[in-house]
């Protein structure tokens, strides 16, 4: 069997339709590449492309994105509510079926070392790529984003893995290999961003929440509300109803309601069942009872 990778590539661009059909094209047009999905969102101002493909075919594509992003992104004039370091601000490789994380990984150390070789964009390995354990966790790297990250990187903790000068206008990226994430956020009934904030630092992990869960606070400014964004980094530990749950309990000392939730790209099928099994109290109940699932064995 040939072997797989997915890719889910961060960019920071979500309204400018013309640059983000320059950056699709990169995946649509490669042999050996599928594009599977691709989200933009105007007020996170971030476009997230999921694509899968041959290991050669997935850099390929990659790196002409980058190319892309490169030459049209000016983080010098971007604004968003997400937070961001770089025009492509990550790009994750996750292996798929028989494709080990070993291979994964050099996929994402080959396409790091390019980046900085082609482009002169700075590169941060993250996740099972990471060169430190320090270094594994996105959002410690993140931190100070593209106007902080020229003084970060001048202390030697903070020296990125390739590269040595932030680029001007393209400011870093991080680049790495990880297990399939899932990006999970829920929608509050009020422009109060002190109580997303709350409400995000009670859920998240690092804060004495949930331990496979990061989350911030948006402002969803078209909207006139606001956004506890999650990741889930293993549904599996932290199933996404247990975060919905948690964001909805401490909404209610706020008394703020939960009006919707979003998945931004591509979820597996196992985590929508666990939430649909809560929901419904089904008793019993395993995937293999899934007709689809079934159907593909």
């Amino acid at each position: 069997m040939k072997k797989i990778i997915e890719t889910v590539p961060n960019f920071s661009e979500g309204r400018s339709q013309s640059k983000i059909r320059k950056i699709l094209d990169c995946f649509s047009g490669v042999k050996g590449v599928k594009l599977l999905d691709h989200h933009t969102d105007k007020d996170h101002n971030r476009l997230v492309i999921t694509a899968a493909g041959e290991p050669a075919s997935i850099k390929k594509a990659v790196l002409a994105a980058v190319a892309v992003a490169v030459r049209t992104i000016d983080l010098r004039k971007h604004r968003g509510e997400h937070p961001r370091m770089g025009a492509v601000d990550v790009i994750p490789f996750i292996p798929i079926g028989d494709t080990s994380m070993e291979e994964a990984v050099a996929v994402s150390l080959d396409v790091a070392k390019e980046i900085w070789r082609s482009f002169r964009v700075p590169v941060f390995l993250y996740e099972e790529s990471a060169s430190r354990p320090d270094r594994k966790a996105l959002p410690e790297i993140r931190k100070g984003e593209f106007e902080g990250m020229k003084e970060k990187i001048k202390d030697p903790q903070w020296k990125p893995d390739f590269g040595d000068a932030v680029h001007p206008s393209a400011g870093v990226v991080a680049v790495g290999a990880r297990r399939p994430l899932v990006a999970f956020n829920v929608n509050l009934d009020t422009d109060s961003m002190a109580v997303a904030t709350a409400i995000a630092r009670a859920v998240r992990g690092q804060t004495g929440g949930l331990r496979c869960c990061r989350a911030i606070a948006i402002n969803l400014r078209e909207r006139g509300i606001v956004q506890v964004s999650m990741n889930m980094t293993d549904y599996t530990r932290t199933p996404l109803y247990r975060a919905l749950e948690l964001v909805r309990m401490e909404a209610k000392r706020y008394g703020v309601s939960v009006i919707g939730s979003e998945i931004v790209g591509l979820v597996p099928s196992d985590a929508i069942a666990q939430s649909a099994a809560y929901y419904m109290g089904l008793e019993n109940f395993t995937t293999d009872q899934i007709l689809e699932n079934k159907l593909t064995d």
